[in-house]
C-alpha cells in the first residue's frame, strides 16, 4: 500500500451550496476545522459521520458532467495522503502514473494523472 484514500474532491460552481446538499444527505458537518485543509471561499469540507470526507472545489465557468455524454465527462478527484510524498511519488511513477505538478516545492501535495488520465493528488499526512 502507498496511500490512504484522503477524500473525493468535486469541482463546483458554489462550495457552499454544494457541501450543504451533500450534507442533506449523508449528514456529517461542513467545514469542520481540520489541519490537512485550508478552507475558503474556493474550498469546502464536508465529513460524514462515518469518518468520510467529501471536499468541494470552485471551478470558474464550471461546465456540470453531462452524462453519459463524454464531451464533458464526471468530473473528481482522489487526494492520496501519503507519509513520505517522495517515495509516494516515485512509486506512482513506477506504476504508471504521469507528474502534471509538482508544485514549487513548499507545498504538502503534488498532481499525477492515472494511466488514463485522470487526475489525483498525492499529500503529505
Amino acid at each position: 500500500m502507498i496511500a490512504k484514500l484522503q477524500c473525493v474532491v468535486l469541482d463546483c460552481a458554489d462550495v457552499v451550496e454544494l457541501s450543504r446538499f451533500y450534507q442533506s444527505v449523508l449528514g456529517g458537518e461542513v467545514n469542520q476545522r481540520d489541519p490537512r485543509w485550508s478552507l475558503g471561499d474556493g474550498w469546502a469540507t464536508l465529513h460524514t459521520g462515518g469518518g468520510f470526507v467529501l471536499a468541494f472545489q470552485r471551478v470558474d465557468n464550471y461546465q456540470p458532467p453531462c452524462w453519459p455524454d463524454s464531451a464533458r465527462p464526471q468530473q473528481f478527484h482522489l487526494d492520496l495522503e501519503v507519509e513520505d510524498l517522495e517515495r509516494a511519488q516515485d512509486e506512482v511513477l513506477t506504476r504508471g502514473a504521469t507528474l502534471l505538478d509538482a508544485g514549487d516545492g513548499q507545498r504538502s501535495w503534488r498532481i499525477f494523472a492515472d494511466p488514463a488520465g485522470h487526475p489525483f493528488c498525492l499529500v503529505r499526512h
